[in-house]
């Protein structure tokens, strides 16, 4: 392997590594900032329920790139938090639908704004063309491994 081979692969890591986790780190320190106690790891979870309410943990799981154990452990934390509710699906009752509680509805503008302004914040000096072309390669790195 070349050293020029080591450098490229330094940039992915750099592209989707630490600029994805000194977003998250930004939107959780506004979430605090504002009061609200959920993690990115849960509103990851919670953004995919407002897109679509009533889905399997399993569907949620694909949803968020998680295994099974994890998406569990996120489910039971919001539902602790009273965020989300299961209810047996009625044509497989082995099966849990995940919903949204009224609490988590309420939450969905702001945490949508705060995530807004924090991408905002980020993407600061960049231009369309430049985030267009970012999203492309990472499409292509993402299609030629899956």
């Amino acid at each position: 392997m070349s050293l020029n081979q080591f450098k490229r692969g330094e940039l992915y890591s750099f592209i989707t590594g630490l600029a994805s986790t000194a977003i998250a780190r930004r939107l959780q320190k506004n979430f605090k900032k504002h009061g609200i106690d959920i993690t990115i790891e849960q509103w990851s979870v919670l953004y995919h329920l407002w897109k679509q309410d009533g889905v399997s943990q399993q569907e949620l799981g694909n949803a968020t790139f998680r295994d099974k154990p994890s998406i569990t452990r996120l489910v039971d934390n919001l539902e602790k938090q009273k965020l989300v509710k299961r209810v047996p699906a009625p044509d497989d009752r082995r099966m849990n639908l995940i919903f949204l509680s009224e609490t988590a509805g309420a939450l969905r503008d702001q945490t949508m704004d705060l995530a807004n302004q924090t991408l905002n914040e980020a993407l600061t000096g960049v231009s369309e063309k430049e985030i267009e072309l970012c999203k492309s390669v990472l499409q292509k790195v993402y299609d030629n491994l899956k």
